[in-house]
């Protein structure tokens, strides 16, 4: 199991700024009937355990001589220097089943798309309820088994790891291959689209003719008043 020092923290508010500037993000970690603690974490050993778990590994959390099982359950990111700056961590009981939303991998090569085919991922995660323990950090498609143009993936193809279940119908569709648009095809889409955007460039003429009429009758009636 992969696991994250911790110390606890007495700073809060605006004050966290000082704290980040010294290369540690704040935290906090909840759960399991017992009282909340507020964290701070080093950043870079943050970043290299939640590259490898996710939010849907087990991760053990070292604080001060006490070992918590949690998840990785919200992490806020600097909207522009893309960098962690808050992470909540879920503390869970090694023997209740939980649920946690789990990132589908895509492997394998479909021989309909090799033929040309397009692999369309229409789901790219799912919901899932296992123990702690047996929560996968992803969940496997094998796309080699789309043979031929509209075949899908569903959710009844999983091989699901032990102890897992999804949340979700068995015939709902986790990926597809439909077949290569034809030249009459595109053809037709490429006049579609001029014919959309020629009516549309009418209509915006039409309103700016009316509105340059409205403004010339308001002219003559202003000259009329006068």
């Amino acid at each position: 199991m992969l696991s994250i020092n911790a110390e606890k923290r007495e700073i809060k508010g605006k004050k966290v700024k000082k704290l980040r500037e010294s290369g540690k993000i704040p935290g906090i970690v909840y759960g399991a009937g017992e009282k909340e603690i507020l964290l701070e974490i080093p950043e870079r050993e943050f970043e290299k355990v939640f590259r490898e778990a996710g939010e849907s590994s087990l991760v053990e959390l070292k604080i001060e001589g006490s070992n918590k099982n949690v998840l990785i359950h919200d992490v806020s990111f600097d909207p522009i220097k893309d960098r962690p700056v808050h992470v909540d961590f879920l503390q869970v009981r090694m023997d209740k089943l939980i649920k946690a939303t789990v990132e589908l991998s895509f492997d394998g090569e479909s021989p309909a798309v090799k033929l040309g085919g397009i692999l369309v991922k229409v789901v790219r995660e799912l919901e899932i309820e296992a123990l702690p323990k047996d929560l996968p950090p992803s969940i496997n498609v094998d796309i080699s088994k789309l043979l031929n143009f509209g075949d899908k993936f569903s959710v009844s193809d999983l091989e699901l790891p032990k102890g897992v279940k999804v949340h979700a119908s068995a015939d709902e569709a986790l990926a597809l291959v439909v077949a290569p648009k034809t030249e009459e095809e595109l053809k037709a889409e490429e006049t579609i689209e001029a014919k959309t955007i020629e009516s549309i460039e009418v209509v915006g003429k039409k309103k700016e003719e009316k509105a340059e009429e409205g403004e010339a009758e308001g002219e003559k009636a202003e000259g009329k008043e006068s």
